[in-house]
């Protein structure tokens, strides 16, 4: 399934789950725009996300939201899809300096095919958030010890259903990831392997026990976000069936 750009509602339905999926310490509304802070952490996280109508002086906008987010000490940072408002809005942005970064799929799969399986691998399963797996994810994903604080803060503020796991091999931590129900779709984010524990498996039995707590939950798609450049996610999502929705990208104009 490949969406395109007529299907601006369902992107728009994405983008605010995987918004949900990460709720940023500050968020406020202007004209259908989605302004998110959160002390720098993550692009997402702190990022304009233009999802709705939008009525004002769209140049008024763009200055307004540079004034608040060098306020905040932050770079301004756009996360774009095809379907944002105004349809101009990456051309006004290019044309203004800001840089394009982080092409990114976003993937689906359906779940209504899922065969619910058992899995041999020592897997624990948290459903709110958890220290050990916080503490997990940090070392595996290199979380410098500033951004610490602000990140336990978003996870723990999660409003959907959460499913935190962690897989071991002989009592060693080898992969990490999270799930997010909301109105019946599964996203998948934070897939982390150990590097000691590469291309043996652990991510893919960790992603079908993700898949496996969603489908029993209800859910009847899952989604994920990978980054253009990572292949071998991309291998590996295509591989349990993912397949290409839409891309999202950032526009940047540094502070």
């Amino acid at each position: 399934m490949v969406l395109t750009q007529v299907d601006s509602a369902y992107i728009k339905k994405i983008e605010a789950l995987s918004a949900n999926a990460l709720p940023a310490l500050q968020t406020t509304l202007y004209d259908g725009w989605i302004l998110r802070f959160s002390n720098g952490y993550t692009k997402r996280a702190n990022s304009i996300h233009p999802l709705y109508l939008s009525t004002e002086d769209v140049q008024h906008k763009i200055d307004h939201c540079e004034h608040i987010y060098r306020q905040k000490k932050l770079n301004t940072v756009y996360k774009m899809t095809s379907a944002v408002s105004p349809p101009e809005l990456d051309v006004l942005l290019e044309n203004q300096g800001y840089e394009k970064s982080g092409q990114t799929s976003l993937q689906i799969l359906p779940l209504q095919q899922l065969k619910l399986a058992s899995d041999r691998l020592q897997i624990n399963v948290f459903e709110t958030f958890n220290e050990a797996w916080f503490n997990a994810f940090c070392l595996l994903n290199h979380v410098e010890l500033s951004a610490q604080a602000t990140l336990k803060k978003m996870l723990e503020n999660l409003v959907p259903e959460t499913c935190f796991l962690l897989s071991y091999h002989k009592d060693e931590v080898t992969a990490c990831g999270l799930g997010v129900l909301e109105e019946d779709y599964l996203g998948l984010f934070d897939i982390v392997t150990h590097e000691a524990h590469r291309r043996k498996g652990y991510a893919q039995s960790l992603i079908l026990q993700l898949l496996n707590w969603g489908k029993a939950k209800g859910a009847h798609t899952a989604y994920l976000q990978v980054v253009l450049e990572n292949l071998p996610a991309i291998r590996l999502y295509s591989q349990l069936g993912f397949t290409e929705a839409y891309q999202y990208w950032y526009r940047i104009k540094k502070t």
